[in-house]
């Protein structure tokens, strides 16, 4: 198999979705990079990249038999071998994967550009390992807490996190709030169409809501998800942390 020395990465766990395992330029200095001594090359096709990328379900037997313990990572002088890492590549794009001994994709990290580039120069004219997988039987359902990526499309890192806390502020509003605080908050977005909402049952309130909000990201956006949150102290820490790195910049 064919493998890379030297690679680095930036874990994020437990991500089912690509756009939260964020590319080389949206790394944090905050964030835990790591330099893996040796990981395998799998070349695959692009449904299955997709599948890796945007799932944390099982992965194919086989691939997992073909990469066990063919990667290493360096502790002081200790070279230690990983069950389930390797970079997996269509020839386009790559994900680096660590399953942490399961059968599932638990770490991913993207690549930096150097080495994705080596990469791609790599494996080009290399055949693609062939994995058998019932990809309908895998069809993954998006939802409210679980965005479909093109609604994360063209958002850096901090817009698509707090996207993710307004959609957890919205899915409390639905289960908990009342059709008066409902229509309250589809007024304070929308405030032209409050005639109309006060004619409007909780699930159209709701939903308009929903519909219109979740479209792009913008200052409006930003300042309508403060607003939302503001009282809550679990949703308020949220909040926070995306501001924290800015905050240290500016100190500086």
């Amino acid at each position: 198999m064919l493998h890379m020395k030297d690679i680095w990465v930036n874990w994020f766990e437990g991500e089912e979705n690509s756009y939260n395992v964020c590319e080389f330029f949206e790394w944090k200095k905050s964030d835990k990079i790591e330099l893996l001594d040796q990981v395998t090359v799998v070349k695959i096709n692009s449904t299955l990249l997709d599948y890796i990328e945007n799932t944390l379900q099982e992965l194919p037997e086989e691939l997992l038999a073909d990469v066990y313990r063919q990667s290493f990572a360096r502790q002081k002088s200790e070279r230690t071998p990983l069950d389930y890492c390797f970079i997996g590549t269509d020839g386009l794009r790559a994900i680096v994967v660590d399953t942490i001994g399961y059968h599932t994709p638990i770490r991913k990290s993207k690549m930096v550009p150097r080495q994705e580039e080596q990469l791609l120069q790599l494996v080009e004219g290399q055949p693609e390992a062939e994995y058998y997988m019932d990809y309908l039987e895998c069809e993954k359902e998006y939802h409210i807490l679980s965005p479909e990526p093109c609604l994360m499309l063209g958002l850096i890192r901090k817009e698509k996190q707090l996207k993710q806390l307004l959609f957890m502020a919205l899915d409390q509003l639905y289960s908990e709030a009342a059709l008066a605080e409902v229509r309250y908050w589809y007024t304070e977005w929308a405030p032209e169409k409050y005639h109309a909402i006060q004619f409007m049952d909780f699930e159209e309130v709701w939903q308009g809501l929903y519909d219109e909000i979740k479209e792009g990201w913008s200052e409006k956006h930003e300042s309508y998800c403060y607003a939302m949150i503001k009282g809550q102290p679990f949703f308020e820490k949220l909040w926070e942390l995306q501001f924290e790195e800015e905050k240290r910049k500016t100190k500086k």
